[in-house]
């Protein structure tokens, strides 16, 4: 049976008589039950006998045997040896069973004090082998360049594609001179060819007190004149409503702009005198809407 270090000392350090009386307990109780360990006890004894063997006998002078006699109490004439009267036997007892001893397994017994020491040391060195990779982690992810070439991380290329969204398809624009027969102009109306936005810019009509000018588009896909607002008295107004109709009735339609009582025509057609009128041409063909490339 193999044995740890610890029975291997016990067994070494019983023959040379250096264990207490417990550890001397301790052994004498695995000698009891394992003949092996007897056996690993006595090649001990044989070993280490022949130490005390090289070693001659000295034999204490006179003077030391008087004070060992003096100190024991031997120097004086002894006392003829009295035996002391011999009591009557006793009674016979009843006989009692007597429980077998318990015999405590040798190998199950463990010094505490020198296991707790290895495994504080286990612990110590599982601790520091934790604490430097940590360090080394840390290292690695703030300072690389710190670490050796063998276990510094390769750096990592990410490649990003960034898409740019495509430019708007640019539109055609279409103008409208609003004025009356030939005269200046009063009002230039613009219309974007894809979102049908409108703007009309005041140029030469002079506000009239208590009026406001109305905007209409006429054509003859359509059964009446339709309102498209009324002209602020700002220099632009913008409007979207143009969206709700198809491109060929806006490129072929009329526009006209009356003259109706202040905020526009109360019944939802035209009741004022018809002032200015004009008719959409294009302005800019959707090609050229785009600026041109910088050379």
């Amino acid at each position: 049976m193999a044995y740890s270090e610890d029975h291997i000392v016990l067994a070494a350090e019983y023959a040379l008589g250096t264990l207490d009386a417990d550890e001397r307990a301790q052994v004498e109780t695995m000698m009891s039950v394992d003949k092996d360990f007897t056996a690993m006890v006595h090649a001990w004894e044989q070993k280490l006998g022949v130490l005390n063997q090289m070693v001659g006998s000295v034999e204490p002078r006179a003077e030391v045997w008087e004070k060992i006699k003096t100190a024991t109490g031997l120097s004086a004439a002894q006392a003829p040896l009295a035996l002391p009267d011999t009591p009557p036997p006793p009674p016979p007892a009843t006989p009692e069973v007597a429980e077998p001893p318990v015999v405590a397994d040798a190998f199950n017994v463990i010094r505490l004090s020198r296991q707790a020491r290895r495994w504080r040391n286990v612990a110590t060195l599982t601790s520091a082998i934790a604490a430097a990779l940590v360090a080394m982690i840390a290292v690695g992810v703030y300072q690389p360049d710190l670490l050796p070439d063998g276990i510094r991380p390769k750096p990592r290329t990410q490649v990003v594609e960034v898409k740019i969204p495509a430019a708007p398809t640019p539109s055609a624009q279409y103008v409208a001179v609003l004025q009356k027969d030939g005269g200046s102009p009063a009002f230039i109306l613009t219309v974007d060819g894809a979102t049908k936005n409108f703007t009309v810019r005041r140029v030469g009509a002079q506000p009239e007190p208590g009026k406001s000018y109305e905007l209409w588009i006429v054509s003859d896909k359509l059964q009446r004149p339709r309102s498209l607002g009324v002209i602020g008295g700002k220099d632009f107004t913008a409007r979207p409503v143009l969206s709700a109709y198809d491109p060929e009735v806006v490129n072929q339609a009329t526009f006209a702009v009356t003259l109706e009582p202040e905020g526009g025509s109360p019944t939802g057609v035209a009741t004022g005198p018809i002032v200015y009128t004009g008719k959409l041409v294009e302005a800019v063909p959707p090609a050229a809407a785009a600026p041109s490339p910088a050379r």
